[in-house]
């Protein structure tokens, strides 16, 4: 069905966030709507080039990763609540946060009038559902196009998945990852669970960043999938032979390479059998119907129907029509 074919996989709430905090807009009564609006005009800019045959939306559930909080208690702790970059404010810390979780709200009801899958699933992360989808059988011979500016999805790059990061502005293949990184892949995840990850507090060992972990551990730029023994015993062999501290620190700090491998791994997505059917239902038979009236009377009553969309409605009915 999916054949040579091209899916367009978004990680929506880091697209959401980056309109969210940088378009100014306003509807007509004062109210931020650079969320609503920098989303859909991400998107045209990312239709018009890509051309998708199929778009998926994928969120984070309510709670967050319930599983990764039992591996860490503080997992994603201390992350400062994000608000609008202005040098101006007219509404109160308490204001913006209702108006964030509206235009979050709102967004979603946007994409139910128009040819596009979306999924969100209590404590769940939207990087496994993206994981999962990137490794569906339905779209093993399709082409993935991954937009988001996160890291994790580096791990996920193949032959026939890629990455589009729109804050670097910069599109990453499995090719261009391992010139950039000297890690394959296969093997992102173990270098980062070495690393460890700041944003999502989760602590590495100590003095490893991912170029001295691909200079210490060289046959990680290798396709092969190297293992906890392959880690460990290359650690235990060169720290008899050498007082690199890289390899000591390891030894010393197993328990942590472990627990954040199963934590940043996605290769073996977190999610619950029920969250899997789900998907896979819904993709073989997706409900791509365009209603561009609703739309557009939903884009007037918000204050910016006056924007040119005509881009993206055109690749909104070509999969609408292709998807019936």
């Amino acid at each position: 069905m999916y054949d040579g074919k091209r899916i367009l996989i978004i990680d929506q709430l880091n697209l959401f966030f980056r309109n969210y905090i940088v378009n100014p807009s306003l509807s007509t009564n004062g109210a931020p709507i650079g969320a609503l609006k920098g989303c859909f005009q991400s998107l045209q800019k990312i239709c018009r080039e890509s051309k998708p045959d199929l778009i998926v939306i994928c969120w984070d559930g309510e709670g967050g990763s319930k599983k990764r909080k039992l591996m860490k208690k503080d997992y994603k702790a201390g992350r400062k609540p994000i608000r609008l970059n202005r040098s101006i404010r007219n509404m109160s810390e308490g204001q913006e946060v209702e108006n964030k979780f509206w235009q979050q709200t709102r967004l979603v009801e946007y994409y139910n009038q128009v040819p596009i899958v979306q999924f969100m699933f209590k404590g769940t992360e939207a990087d496994d559902i993206i994981a999962y989808l990137s490794q569906l059988k339905e779209f093993e011979k399709a082409e993935k196009l991954i937009v988001s500016s996160d890291k994790d999805f580096f791990q996920l790059l193949t032959a026939k998945t890629v990455q589009y990061r729109p804050v670097q502005k910069e599109i990453l293949n499995q090719k261009s990852i391992l010139e950039k990184f000297n890690v394959h892949p296969t093997n992102f995840a173990m270098a980062r669970a070495m690393e460890g990850d700041k944003s999502d507090n989760i602590d590495g060992i100590e003095g490893l960043g991912l170029k001295t972990i691909a200079k210490r551990f060289p046959f990680l730029k290798e396709e092969k999938a190297t293992t906890f023994k392959d880690i460990l015993g290359y650690c235990r062999q060169k720290s008899e032979e050498t007082k690199v501290k890289a390899y000591h620190k390891i030894l010393e700090n197993e328990d942590i390479l472990r627990r954040n491998y199963h934590m940043m791994q996605l290769y073996n997505p977190i999610l619950s059998i029920k969250a899997k059917k789900v998907i896979r239902e819904t993709i073989r038979a997706p409900d791509c119907s365009f209603n561009k009236t609703e739309l557009i009377k939903m884009m007037m009553k918000d204050g910016f129907g006056e924007i040119n969309f005509i881009d993206l409605f055109q690749q909104f009915n070509r999969i609408a029509i292709d998807n019936r």
